[in-house]
């Protein structure tokens, strides 16, 4: 039986690209988790996604055997945390299951806006902190400098802060010291009842669905029989055990452990995140606080390319779902795009993500309508719902109030770029909070904004206003009146509902007119006049038409009397209309990817 007592169980959180990955690396080689051999970067990285784009998406947890100067071996549990911010909830979840983390600060860059937002989350789980001053080594670091950021922006004691350079070992002996000597052991009883939390599944093909767990009380075996106690399924154990980093496995996993469970669970949806595994014939009496449930904040809607690959999508985001709980979907019909999925995400970061893994993973070719947040609708009869999508907007004359998510955004800029900031937020109906000095050079700036003017490009121009230092936080403080409203896009005078979107009504106008613009480019010209129409209820706001085709019907007639060209001209006249009344107008697949796929540019 493992001693709690020489357990430890720690994340490393920081903001992106400040050295999360480089450092577990590090400490696997250390341990001699891996051999220089087997070694490589962003060894716990193991999706092509994340070594192609350079960021974590996925936490992995991993575990270490450390001989202490004690003369004492540890078992030490370490979860790698993704630092975006749409991946803020897989680094709360990750949080959940350990009793302290290292936060991880660029000796270079210092605070960043999810520096603070990690910081928070782990504080609030109430875990012990060591601070971490990354990338010592290189000539522009000031390790002096960002010990102070750390105690003004988050209130840490930064004295003992450690100085570490992950990419070439130095200081990584006193990271080890710092997790054993100041980071608590688990507090779990191992007398009481099995309580295992799931913090992560995967789906396998031979062997279904793969539990990671971490045991808070009580221990599992191999061959017990073992109760799902949010499902109330029954399984027997067939395998055990850790991540180190390969699968490894093992009899038993005691209290305060980390490892993985093998039942053949052949149904994805028998297995919850967050859910308590406990022991059949002495189940626990309490589940597991679990994890409170994630609020997708972008939706859109995902359609196969192919119509006969619905099923296949749907269980590629089925799959995708169980290994990613903080994505959503729903099926619907798209009109002109078929069957297929209304689907909620994290982020506009997270949504491609995930259609990436979708293709990749799925092998499936997936279309995108428009993305567009959440709205809250307070209707007439004083009933209010969360709405998801343009379509489920319901007629002007039963709502009362419409209104929109709005979030705390953080800023985190150089002092010089305060100036261009505002300059961009101000036409974003932003509202301004206060501003705190980090240091001489740098600053944070916090304001009140809708999301929906954070999540489509503001952080590219972000990026473009500050040469590339600027960063940003944000989080969701609820919904508020606003004066919205759903702008249909008519062909013809038929809606098309893949192309509607909830605006504000200052820029329905001038976005409707752009739309309108990009489909008379892509629909190709009929042997009739079409319209194309932007209309807020029965108001059209903007039109643009497109030329029908013309036949030269009198280019036969070489001669004789004119009525015969005139009787000609009529008969094509005649026709015209009857075709513009009973035509169908036939909108290519290309002219919505070309609208859904183009960003809002400046007229």
């Amino acid at each position: 039986m493992t001693d709690t007592g020489r357990i430890r169980n720690f994340a490393i959180i920081a903001h992106i690209d400040h050295g999360k990955s480089t450092l577990a690396d590090r400490m696997l080689l250390a341990t001699g988790a891996v051999t220089e051999r087997e070694f490589h970067d962003q060894i716990l990285d193991d999706m092509d996604l994340e070594r192609e784009r350079g960021v974590t998406i996925k936490a992995s947890a991993v575990t270490l055997e450390y001989r202490h100067a004690d003369g004492e071996t540890y078992q030490l549990n370490l979860i790698d945390t993704p630092g975006h911010v749409d991946f803020s909830y897989e680094v709360s979840r990750a949080l959940a299951a350990c009793e302290g983390a290292l936060l991880l600060v660029d000796a270079t860059q210092g605070v960043e806006a999810q520096t603070v937002a990690n910081a928070h989350l782990a504080v609030s789980a109430g875990l012990a902190l060591v601070p971490i001053v990354n990338k010592v080594d290189l000539p522009t670091a000031r390790p002096d400098d960002v010990a102070e950021e750390i105690e003004h922006a988050l209130a840490i004691d930064a004295t003992d802060a450690l100085a570490v350079s992950a990419k070439t070992g130095a200081g990584v002996d006193t990271v080890f010291a710092a997790v054993i000597e100041r980071l608590p052991a688990p507090a779990g009883d191992p007398a009481a009842p099995l309580r295992a939390l799931v913090f992560d599944a995967t789906y396998d093909d031979y062997r279904g669905v793969i539990v990671y767990l971490r045991v808070v009380d009580g221990r599992v075996r191999v061959r017990e029989r073992v109760r799902m106690m949010g499902t109330g399924q029954v399984y027997e154990v067939t395998e055990l055990g850790r991540f180190a980093p390969k699968m490894t496995k093992c009899d038993a996993l005691e209290t305060g452990e980390v490892g993985y469970l093998i039942a053949a669970i052949r149904r994805l949806g028998d297995v919850r995140v967050g859910d308590t595994v406990t022991r059949e014939g002495a189940p626990a009496a309490v589940a597991l606080a679990g994890y409170r449930e994630p609020k997708p904040m972008v939706f859109c809607g995902l359609y196969p390319a192919e119509g006969t690959a619905f099923e296949s999508l749907r269980l590629a985001l089925e799959r995708l779902a169980l290994n990613d709980s903080s994505f959503t979907y729903q099926p619907e019909t798209g009109g002109a795009l078929g069957f297929g999925f209304r689907c909620g995400f994290l982020g506009l970061f997270h949504m491609e993500i995930v259609q990436e893994r979708l293709e990749r993973e799925g092998g499936i070719a997936v279309v995108q309508t428009a993305p567009n947040v959440s709205y809250e609708i307070e209707r007439t009869d004083g009933t209010a719902s969360v709405i998801a999508g343009p379509a489920d907007v319901p007629d002007v004359s039963h709502i009362a109030e419409f209104r929109e998510p709005v979030v705390q955004v953080q800023f985190v800029v150089p002092t010089d770029a305060i100036g261009p900031l505002m300059k961009l937020v101000e036409d974003r109906r932003s509202k301004y909070l206060r501003t705190d000095y980090l240091s001489a050079a740098r600053v944070i700036l916090e304001f009140e904004m809708p999301l929906a003017e954070i999540v489509y490009d503001l952080y590219d121009k972000l990026k473009s206003v500050t040469r590339g230092y600027g960063t940003l936080d944000y989080e969701f403080i609820g919904y508020r009146a606003a004066d919205l409203v759903r702008v249909d896009i008519l062909v013809a005078g038929e809606r098309l509902d893949a192309l509607s979107q909830i605006l504000h009504r200052s820029v329905s106008e001038r976005r409707g007119r752009k739309v309108l613009r990009r489909l008379r480019r892509e629909i190709p010209r009929h042997l009739f006049q079409v319209s194309l129409q932007a209309a807020i209820g029965g108001r059209i706001i903007a039109r643009e038409n497109i030329a029908a085709l013309s036949k030269n019907v009198t280019a036969k007639c070489y001669g004789g009397d004119v009525t015969r060209k005139r009787k000609l001209l009529e008969k094509q006249k005649a026709g015209k209309r009857r075709m513009k009344q009973f035509g169908q107008v036939s909108v290519p697949q290309e002219a919505f990817l070309s609208v859904l796929g183009a960003r809002d540019e400046k007229d």
